[in-house]
């Protein structure tokens, strides 16, 4: 039998499209926060790093000395401020200086909210 389903072929693929309207109405939402992805893609990069999140968990405790964090973390200060600088450029962390001491806190908590649920995710994937 043949099928009266009204088909499209692509460039991109040699396969016949028979969701037409499933397809446009999923290209049609992509599209929408396209410009979005690169700012997103950048955010997993930074997440993508286990230093990073062991501040951001550490953080997630109170606000901390570079020092500290660096003790924290087992890594010299400066390679602790290399970290909490790209967290911070992110605009995730503030930073306040108090003389020669710079301490760092989250700035808001739903970037907190979700790494745990994230660690939920991983979790129930574990078990």
């Amino acid at each position: 039998m043949k099928s009266t389903a009204n088909v499209i072929a692509s460039p991109t693929c040699n396969v016949t499209c028979f969701e037409q309207e499933k397809v446009a109405r999923i290209k049609a939402e992509l599209a929408k926060e396209e410009h979005l992805l690169p700012e997103l893609a950048e955010l997993y990069k930074l997440l993508g790093n286990t230093t990073r999140l062991k501040i951001l968990l550490a953080l997630a405790q109170g606000e901390l000395c570079v020092c500290d964090v660096a003790h924290v973390l087992g890594l010299t200060v400066a390679a602790t401020s290399h970290q909490l600088k790209l967290l911070r450029d992110q605009g995730w962390l503030a930073m306040r200086n108090d003389g020669k001491m710079v301490y760092y806190r989250l700035r808001g908590e739903g970037l907190l909210k979700a790494l745990k649920g994230d660690f939920r995710l991983l979790e129930q994937r574990l078990t």
